[in-house]
């Protein structure tokens, strides 16, 4: 059985350092999509590269997930990252950013989910708010402290010197996983006969579709909301407020400073109460602070909105990593949280072309309206559609 040593080192950290380097692309990405000189809505297509990429890759990463084990794809993923993203700050065309996000959203797709079904194993359902919203929390620690540092290599080093930082952060997370994720700490996924096939997969999402097409909605609508303010605050910022690219960086980190504040009461909101009392009030909040950002004209105004975006989705920390682990089947895992994952991925690569082609035709303060909306689309789901899934029958592992 594990303990919290091997929690921290093979799951935690590892998660710290990468969203660390995540982080500081965050005022980097948008902007050197920019300077290629291309519209909005081809913007948009490169920010989705990424989340594309993702989509692409879930499925067969949780079939695979199955076959190699947590270890060797989480490996797998983040070498497959590190690599893509070197490439990328080599790219000497638009086709060639959109390639490599293509492949680095497949590695991330390998990572993500094995993380995520590795956690799934180890953690009790009455633990788990608790250690997931402590995992988003680490990812809102990376998010929070690589902004700055970002912005302050681009303005120093040029746009494209982030890039490399990033793929020698990557490699730092993948000999932590090889050195400390061990097999067996984890309950091995049992394998039925058509485990891994097609056919198994379809099985799977036939049993469960009333729940993907329910609760995935929700997580969908989620998602979106969550990747559009990474695309739009540094575009809006930029090319309507005029700002600079530190002060961007600044407005994100404080953001995220809050944001990451918020983890721990998340999860205690999530193991006491329910998971509903951490979602529905984190995408409602998220939604008006997004209202709040046409509103916006100086410095100020902005990090305000901001801000408020930062409170809303710091309580909900965890909360579709959480969902998606209470409603994964023990015998399918792979397949269930590979489906669960492209679901969310659909909103996550949607939200930046769907940024920027409303942009495009009618300005970004209508996108950001948008995107209130389906924050508050995202709530009303949540609220109404899903079942509350906070069980507290005992489970037979009590890691926390």
């Amino acid at each position: 059985m594990p303990n919290r040593r091997q929690i921290i080192l093979s799951l935690y950290l590892p998660t710290l350092i990468l969203s660390f380097a995540a982080g500081m692309m965050i005022p980097i990405t948008p902007l050197y999509a920019r300077s290629f000189e291309i519209s909005y809505s081809l913007v948009g297509v490169v920010l989705a590269a990424q989340g594309i990429g993702n989509m692409l890759g879930d499925v067969p990463a949780g079939m695979l997930l199955s076959k190699i084990g947590h270890k060797w794809s989480m490996l797998a993923g983040v070498g497959t990252l590190a690599l893509a993203m070197l490439a990328m700050g080599w790219a000497q065309s638009v086709p060639e950013l959109v390639t490599y996000g293509l492949v680095g959203g497949v590695g991330n797709a390998l990572w993500n989910i094995s993380r995520h079904a590795y956690m799934t194993d180890l953690i009790a359902i009455e633990h788990r708010g608790r250690a997931t919203a402590t995992f988003g929390g680490i990812n809102r620690i990376g998010t929070f402290l690589g902004p700055a540092l970002g912005g302050a290599l681009g303005a120093t080093y040029g746009l494209r010197f982030p890039f490399m930082v990033f793929a020698g952060i990557a490699l730092t997370a993948l000999v932590l996983s090889a050195l400390f994720v061990n097999e067996r700490v984890a309950v091995r996924v049992s394998r039925g006969g058509l485990r891994g096939h097609t056919s198994h997969l379809v099985a799977v999402a036939r049993t469960h579709f009333r729940i993907l097409s329910t609760a995935g909605v929700g997580q969908l609508l989620a998602q979106m909301i969550r990747a559009g303010r990474t695309s739009l605050i540094p575009l809006y910022a930029a090319d309507v407020i005029g700002l600079d690219l530190q002060s961007i960086g600044l407005i994100v980190t404080l953001s995220a400073a809050i944001d990451m504040a918020m983890f721990y009461p998340a999860g205690m909101i999530m193991d006491r109460f329910g998971r509903k009392y951490a979602s529905v009030p984190s995408f409602l909040i998220q939604g008006i602070g997004m209202a709040l950002i046409p509103l916006s004209s100086t410095f100020g105004g902005l990090l305000l909105a901001t801000l408020v975006i930062g409170f809303g989705n710091g309580i909900g920390s965890g909360t579709m990593l959480t969902l998606g682990s209470d409603l994964a089947p023990k015998d399918s895992m792979g397949e269930f949280l590979g489906l669960w994952r492209l679901i969310g991925d659909s909103g996550s690569t949607g939200a930046p072309m769907v940024v920027g082609g409303i942009a495009d035709l009618v300005g970004l303060s209508m996108a950001t309206l948008v995107m209130a909306g389906v924050g508050f689309a995202a709530a009303g789901v949540l609220a109404r559609l899903v079942p509350e899934t906070l069980d507290r029958r005992p489970a037979r592992m009590k890691v926390v």
